[in-house]
C-alpha cells in the first residue's frame, strides 16, 4: 500500500502524530512518501529515508491514499495537492471542529487497518472552479472544495454584489461580503453566517451573504449545474477574493466567474465515520446541555 502524507510544517502540535503515523505505516509495511516541508523537520526523528512531494506533479501517480494530518484547513490543502488525480484523501484530527478531518487522532492505528482491509467507502466531492475577467482577459484561479468568498478589504463599509444566476439577474447584495459553497463547505463559514447544512452528495450550491444590509436577504440553494457571475463594488479600489484558504487581492473591475468543476475529489469514509455521525457529534445533536 502506497500512502503520501500531508501536513503543514507550522502546525508543531501535529508533527509528532505525523512521525508516529510514518512509524505506523512503514511497522505495516506501507511504502510512505511525506510533503517535503513537513520531511525536513521531522526528518531526524524517522529510521530512515523517505520520498517526498511537493506539489501535485511530484506525487507518485500508483498512490493508494492521502493522509492529511491536521485541522479542516489541512484537509483543504491537501485536497488541492491532489485535484485533477484520482487519488483518495482522509484526514486525522488534530485540531477542532472535524467535519473534513474526522479521524480522531486517537483512532489513527485503527484507521490504518480499516484502509488496508478496505473496509470504507469513497465519498465523491464536487468542487467550484473560479475564473476572473479582468481588463478583457479570462484567468483561472484555480478551485475550491468548500467556499469562495467576495469580501470588503480594508473599510467598515459594506460591498456591493450584483449577481447573475445563468446570465440572468438574480440579486444585489449589499453586505459585509458573499459566500458561494459547496455542499461541503456547507458545515465551513457559511454554516457560521446561518447557511443550511447540505448533504456532501447533494448536487447543489450554496449563497450565503455575509452580514447582508437587508433582513430579508437569505441564503439561497441552486443546482450546481448553474453558472454564477459576480460584480463587486464599493468604495475601496479593491475587495478580496478568498478559494478555501487561498486568497487575491482583486481590483473593483473585475468579474468573477464560477461553476462546478469537471473533476471531484474522493474523500474516504471509514464504516464507522460517517457524516451523519459527525454532525451528532460535533453539533453536539439529541444532547442536553444544560446538564
Amino acid at each position: 500500500m502506497k500512502v503520501a502524507i500531508y501536513g503543514q510544517a507550522f502546525k508543531t502540535d501535529s508533527l509528532q502524530y505525523i512521525v508516529n503515523l510514518v512509524t505506523l505505516l512503514t511497522r505495516k509495511k506501507c511504502e510512505v512518501s511525506i510533503v517535503k516541508s513537513v520531511y525536513k523537520i521531522i526528518r531526524n526523528e524517522l529510521l530512515q529515508d523517505y520520498k517526498t512531494f511537493s506539489k501535485t506533479e511530484s506525487i507518485a501517480k500508483d498512490t493508494d491514499f492521502m493522509i492529511s494530518v491536521g485541522g479542516d484547513g489541512t484537509m483543504l490543502r491537501a485536497a488541492g495537492i491532489i485535484q485533477g488525480t484520482n487519488i483518495p484523501v482522509i484526514g486525522i484530527n488534530t485540531g477542532r471542529m472535524g467535519f473534513l478531518a474526522n479521524v480522531h487522532k486517537q483512532e489513527m492505528e485503527e484507521a490504518l487497518d480499516l484502509l488496508k482491509a478496505h473496509k470504507f467507502n469513497l465519498d465523491k466531492r464536487s468542487l467550484l472552479e473560479v475564473n476572473i475577467n479582468k481588463e478583457g482577459k479570462l484567468t483561472n484561479l484555480g478551485f475550491a472544495l468548500n467556499e469562495i468568498t467576495v469580501s470588503r478589504k480594508n473599510l467598515t463599509s459594506m460591498i456591493t454584489v450584483n449577481t447573475y444566476l445563468n446570465d440572468e439577474f438574480l440579486n444585489t447584495y449589499w453586505a459585509d461580503g458573499l459566500i458561494v459553497s459547496t455542499p461541503t463547505g456547507s458545515t465551513g463559514y457559511s454554516l457560521s453566517c446561518n447557511g443550511p447544512i447540505i448533504m456532501p452528495n447533494a448536487a447543489t450550491l450554496i449563497i450565503t451573504p455575509i452580514a447582508p444590509h437587508n433582513l430579508s436577504i437569505r441564503p439561497l440553494v441552486i443546482r450546481d449545474d448553474a453558472r454564477l457571475t459576480l460584480e463587486v463594488s464599493g468604495r475601496e479600489s479593491e475587495f478580496l477574493l478568498s478559494l478555501d484558504s487561498k486568497v487575491e487581492s482583486l481590483t473593483i473591475d473585475t468579474k468573477v466567474y464560477l461553476k462546478k468543476a469537471d473533476f471531484q475529489i474522493s474523500m474516504i469514509e471509514l464504516e464507522a465515520h460517517s457524516f451523519l455521525k459527525t454532525l451528532r457529534e460535533k453539533l453536539l445533536w439529541g444532547k442536553d446541555t444544560r446538564n
